[in-house]
């Protein structure tokens, strides 16, 4: 029987991580130039590419980890981290700068080609923080059931990043940029928090180890 308050957990977690409004400017930058219909086959690429990305570390995030020698629960105290610090790049608005500088380089570089790919899918779509989150929660997850409902949520995840995509324009014009600050501060502490019972949850199965 699937555990709903998971399931609710699991797409806070991988929403927050992605964060699509917080995407939406550096989707506008990123593809500065382009036509309406470029951008929308931009954004049909990115999404496909992330999803298939995602989607692979939650049916084999298991499989990945063993052939590394890593234990889940380390790996959940590893990851909790990881998801701590972006939370705290978020509240206090240190992840939106990096990530600009990241596809500043993406611009000087390839201009158009392979952005869909670098840096829309990977690393700003399907990022560490993404990953990481997808693999604790796939060994959280037990039962075809629960791994099909973990995919389901990635798709409908990326399926909001390619809405947020479609309308970059105009979200960014309604958020503003205090709106975006507001927001982005909100799923930050939201996300620390689920970082905090990651950890937590990893501490207390390797110490019952």
């Amino acid at each position: 029987m699937l555990n709903y308050d998971s399931l609710f957990n699991a797409f806070v977690t991988i929403l927050v991580t992605i964060d699509p409004p917080g995407l939406a400017p550096l989707f506008l930058a990123v593809t500065r130039g382009m036509t309406r219909d470029q951008r929308r086959q931009v954004s049909i690429r990115s999404s496909i590419i992330a999803f298939a990305v995602l989607a692979l570390f939650a049916l084999a995030g298991a499989a990945i980890l063993s052939v590394f020698g890593i234990t889940l629960p380390a790996f959940r105290v590893a990851g909790g981290f990881l998801l701590f610090f972006i939370a705290f790049e978020m509240v206090f608005e240190k992840r939106n700068d990096r990530k600009e500088k990241i596809s500043d380089v993406a611009i000087t570089k390839d201009h158009i080609q392979n952005i869909a790919a670098f840096p829309l899918a990977i690393p700003l779509i399907a990022g560490p923080g993404a990953i990481s989150a997808t693999v604790l929660l796939s060994g959280s997850m037990s039962g075809w059931a629960a791994q099909a409902a973990l995919v389901a949520i990635i798709f409908v995840c990326i399926a909001l990043t390619y809405v947020v995509f479609i309308l970059a324009e105009r979200i960014d014009g309604v958020l503003g940029q205090t709106g975006r600050s507001i927001l982005t501060r909100l799923l930050g502490v939201i996300l620390a928090a689920l970082a905090v019972q990651f950890v937590a949850d990893g501490i207390k199965a390797l110490m019952a180890a």
